[in-house]
């Protein structure tokens, strides 16, 4: 014995029937693996503890026998409230037997919720949710009909809707680290990712609860830096030594120094995807990334997006971010799915989720499985198939713009990429686009009244929401808009005149992607609306270098106003918007000069506080228009009024 240093098999023997047990994870990144199966071993030999209360935010299992998987035995759990469910499918039997109690909500909530216990506050007041199927009026996040108590309420303060989820007080949390020391301090400097253990551990401690933590190794008292200790021994009641097969960075992988940022690693040494119709999806997807934006990125699918972004060398342009608390470089995929390499930074996973729910996000790509003609999306319950919702809800609810990315059909579809097209030898047995969505994890008539920007990106088209549902924007080279699309849907999208896909999408070698984003691409970035008499600037992304730049801006409004022969309303997005110092004062100029020669009224928007007041100080010393709004609807407001 070592003070807090004792056997696993003691640790865990401070469990009893009807506790409620907090574990972490993401995957198989920070698993604590070796207390699963010490439990699960533990129940199996001694039939306890038996109904326990299992609370998690993430999928945390290889989709087999480990992590989560340890605790699919029927009394070992009565009830169950996760995040996400689909690596766990022992604890999805049990849920579909009807053997235990069990809720499904927001991963981001959950994680939240470990902080507001932690607080001594009675649960979590949220706009995540609403319209999905954690909305009490839809389902209340209840997954099967033995599952009555209601943890979801509809809430209105100060006359708007939000969602509260009841507070669940935890009696013991498993966590996990690199290293601790005697007195339980703990550093996590082997781990990919720090994830909610700190909230955890303090939810647990501040129920009177119990905080068990497994790790790799035991270092001398006094010997760790206190700069490193991410979980101070003051929280820890014990720790665990793990064995070496039971405490892996993730599943499959014992330790890589490039997940963990020990070492940094040329990126250009990462194998060039095969060009198919998942590369096309993920291309396209691509497409829709700006320079200085700040983008998340689902798994599956839109992992690939990293991938594409890293051919293109445009990675360094934006920063790329993965909900777990990663921020910026190359996200990985699959199994180490959740970690990045080179990335700037790791938070952790409640802060991740502040920055998410406020609305930090310039732009998401996640997967989808089933949609419908309203934009309603479904990627978390097929039948008697959960996966769960995971952080898709507080990602697709809150980021400024959403991609969605799925092949148009599945089940067996033969589709290739030859000579620049896209060919189809043959259908799937099932097409991703349905009458109405199985459940809603993501509400198309919510994000449309929230004026959201949303497209649904597959290998042969790609659908653009508006209020009237989906619009059809876009057609590949080599299919036939009635025989390859419209006769698959159950529905009739609105068709606005498709485009064809870029025909670089289907060619083997690099988009030029970088050389796309650098350049302002101004004509594109202005439209103007006669109904309404406004024209629409987007200048999202773009950086102003030079007054030669800003020539061709001005030649290009001059271009396209002219010819109206009336002033007009103005709506003009700087979100991601910058100019290089040199050029600050040429550009405010021009700013001035458009004002005056074209404007009735013009609104301004940004996210950026710091960008808002840069610019409305410069506005103001020209003596025009100088409110910047923060966002989209307050500029619409404003020119409406």
């Amino acid at each position: 014995m070592l003070k807090k240093v004792i056997p696993v098999e003691d640790a865990i023997s401070v469990l009893h029937d009807g506790d409620v047990l907090a574990t972490t994870g993401y995957g198989g990144h920070g698993v604590p693996e070796q207390l699963l199966v010490t439990l699960e071993k533990r129940f199996v030999e001694t039939g306890t503890p038996r109904g326990l209360t299992l609370v998690h935010s993430t999928g945390q299992g290889d989709g087999q026998d480990k992590g989560l998987n340890h605790l699919g035995h029927e009394g070992l759990l009565r009830r169950v409230i996760g995040g996400h469910f689909g690596l766990a499918p022992k604890i999805v039997q049990l849920v579909l037997t009807d053997k235990v109690e069990a809720y499904n909500l927001p991963e981001g909530v959950i994680a939240h919720m470990y902080r507001d216990v932690a607080a001594g506050k009675p649960g979590t007041v949220s706009k995540v949710g609403l319209g999905t199927f954690v909305d009490p009026r839809i389902e209340g996040g209840k997954m099967n009909r033995v599952t009555r108590e209601d943890l979801v309420e509809l809430m209105t303060i100060g006359g708007e809707e939000y969602l509260f989820y009841k507070g669940t007080p935890i009696n013991v949390a498993f966590i996990r680290g690199t290293t601790a020391d005697p007195d339980g301090n703990i550093t996590m400097e082997r781990e990919a990712l720090i994830l909610e253990n700190l909230a955890m551990a303090l939810a647990a401690k501040n129920s009177h609860g119990y905080v068990i933590c497994q790790v790799e190794r035991v270092a001398a008292e006094g010997t760790l830096d206190s700069r490193q200790v991410r979980i101070p021994g003051v929280l820890v009641d014990a720790v665990v030594v793990a064995e070496p097969r039971h405490h892996m960075q993730t599943w499959g992988i014992q330790y890589n120094p490039a997940l963990s940022g020990e070492i940094r690693i040329p990126t250009r040494m990462l194998p060039a995807l095969v060009l198919d119709d998942r590369k096309v999806i993920a291309r396209r997807a691509a497409m829709e990334l700006l320079p200085s934006s700040v983008v998340n990125l689902g798994i599956g699918l839109p992992d690939i997006v990293g991938h594409v972004a890293n051919e293109e060398r445009i990675h360094d342009l934006m920063t790329l971010t993965v909900d777990p608390g990663v921020m910026g470089g190359v996200p990985a995929s699959g199994p180490e799915f959740g970690a990045a390499i080179n990335c700037q930074a790791v938070i952790d996973h409640c802060s991740q989720f502040d920055f998410i729910d406020g609305g930090g996000l310039d732009a998401a790509f996640l997967g989808f499985a089933e949609c419908d003609g309203t934009g309603s999306v479904n990627a978390s319950r097929f039948g008697n198939r959960i996966a769960g919702c995971g952080g898709f809800i507080n990602i697709s609810q809150n980021s400024k713009k959403v991609v969605f990315m799925g092949s148009f059909c599945a089940g067996g579809a033969d589709v290739s990429v030859r000579e620049g097209r896209l060919h189809i030898a043959k259908e799937g047995k099932l097409t991703k686009f349905v009458e109405r969505v199985g459940q809603i994890t993501f509400s198309g008539p919510g994000a449309a009244g929230r004026k959201q920007a949303v497209l649904y990106v597959t290998e042969r088209c790609v659908f653009r929401l508006t209020r009237e549902g989906l619009a059809l924007v876009e057609v590949a080279p080599g299919v036939d808009l009635e025989r390859d699309i419209l006769r698959h849907l159950p529905f009739r999208p609105l068709v606005e005149r498709p485009a064809l896909m870029a025909a670089a999408l289907f060619l083997p070698e690099p988009m030029g992607l970088r050389d796309r984003l650098l350049d302002i691409n101004i004509d594109e970035r202005l439209s103007y609306d006669p109904v309404t008499n406004t024209v629409f600037m987007n200048y999202s992304g773009m950086r102003v270098r030079s007054e030669e730049d800003i020539k061709i801006i001005t030649a290009a409004v001059d271009r396209l106003l002219e010819p109206v022969g009336q002033r007009v309303n103005s709506v003009v997005n700087y979100e991601g918007f910058s100019v290089d110092d040199d050029a600050m004062q040429a550009y405010m100029d021009a700013v001035k000069y458009v004002e005056e020669k074209y404007y009735l009224k013009v609104s301004r928007f940004t996210n950026s506080g710091y960008l808002r007041l840069k610019l409305a100080k410069e506005l103001e010393k020209r003596q025009v228009t100088s409110q910047v709004f923060e966002t989209r609807q307050q500029a619409d407001r404003a020119r409406e009024t």
